[in-house]
């Protein structure tokens, strides 16, 4: 056996004590780095009406164009909200989200998500990722657009955390113009999305096995909200609260962004001078209707509330 001396012995320590560390951190680094919300997009019956809307309320400025697709900026961007024309026989809905990341490269991100199953296809679906290429020309590469659908056909884009929906490599070239007027409500930023998914467990696993998603809260037992990237913002995926044996159709059911000094009743002030209606008691939220829930305690709410 070799003679090993004090010296070579408090040497090594240093590297074995980091050794077991480093593999770790390998088994558990998420292959792609996400970093914020980037955006998402809702279809319309009528993208005049709704643009206006939002302007209006917000004083959001138009950032881009995309086809019939209008890109309004939430606060200082690059995040925003693209509002398009609903497809024939297709209700109103938000029709996917954007997570934006480090680094972003085509190839890169395909090669990750294949290795958790999600393959390139040409058309979106579950686990099948495609990709578009907009504003391609002789001498110009154009905007790549990638997008795969999770396990439930809920459909992500992946973009650069520069991405604003605009031209060039990375869609982050993008020329504001000014709303008409001011809002009556100031966005900061996003701040969650709230998913419905047909297995909530499997949700989770999924985008915390591609993305490295750590829990940040619990709405309840079994309602995590995922931390996405190094702001308040998060994803939760719940089943939607349907009566057992009837599940709910896998949907992204809301949107949240912040904004500065949040009170409820000067919001609520401005969305019911704005023409909004508080919402009936007992029924259904329907269109510019507002209301207020409580979280109890035991969906994670504050004692006493």
């Amino acid at each position: 056996m070799a003679h090993i001396t004090r010296r070579q012995l408090l040497s090594s320590v240093p590297a074995l004590a980091l050794l077991p560390r480093t593999l770790g951190a390998a088994q558990t680094a998420a292959p792609i780095r996400v970093r914020a919300i980037n955006h998402f997009a809702i279809a319309v019956t009528d993208t005049k009406r709704s643009i206006d809307f939002y302007q209006g309320l917000f004083g959001m400025p138009v950032v881009a164009t995309n086809g019939p697709s209008t890109m309004l900026r939430v606060g200082a961007g690059p995040q925003f909200i693209s509002i398009g024309p609903v497809a024939s026989g297709a209700s109103p809905s938000i029709t996917h989200f954007c997570l934006g990341m480090e680094g972003f490269n085509v190839d890169r991100v395909l090669a990750s998500l294949a290795e958790h199953g999600v393959k390139k296809g040409d058309r979106p679906g579950p686990l099948t990722a495609i990709v578009s290429v907009r504003g391609a020309s002789a001498g110009v590469p154009g905007t790549p657009d990638l997008l795969f659908g999770d396990p439930d056909g809920i459909t992500c884009q992946i973009q650069d955390v520069t991405y604003c929906g605009g031209s060039g490599p990375l869609g982050n070239v993008c020329t504001p113009q000014p709303a008409p007027k001011k809002g009556l409500l100031a966005l900061r930023d996003m701040n969650h999305l709230t998913i419905f998914s047909s297995d909530a467990a499997r949700a989770n696993k999924f985008y915390q096995d591609v993305f490295g998603f750590s829990i940040r809260s619990y709405q309840g037992p079994t309602a995590p909200t995922m931390a996405v990237g190094p702001s308040e913002q998060f994803l939760m995926f719940t089943g939607g609260g349907a009566p057992a044996g009837t599940p709910r159709p896998s949907s992204i059911n809301h949107a949240c962004m912040n904004m500065d000094h949040f009170k409820t009743d000067d919001v609520l002030k401005a969305l019911t001078d704005y023409g909004l209606k508080p919402r009936e008691a007992g029924k259904p939220a329907g269109p510019l209707q507002h209301y207020v829930t409580m979280r109890l305690e035991n969906r994670g709410g504050a004692p006493g509330a």
